[in-house]
């Protein structure tokens, strides 16, 4: 069986937990940040975990992680 490849964009993306729960990052952090709230923009520093029904999808892109 050949090795699988692992997607570019997602591995930059995505981390997986012990537990196997998949990590993320906040969208809407990167520019046009004036506008934006201190508190909103504290808040998006957080991490956050993927939502259960992308999960499989994003595992499959991510095989080795």
């Amino acid at each position: 069986m050949p090795k699988v490849k692992t997607h570019s964009g997602a591995k930059k993306r995505f981390n997986l937990t012990k537990s196997g729960k998949v990590k993320r990052a906040h969208a809407y952090k990167s520019h046009i940040l004036n506008k934006k709230s201190t508190k909103r923009k504290r808040n998006l520093r957080k991490g956050a975990y993927a939502d259960k029904t992308n999960v499989p999808a994003i595992k499959l892109l991510i095989p080795y992680k």
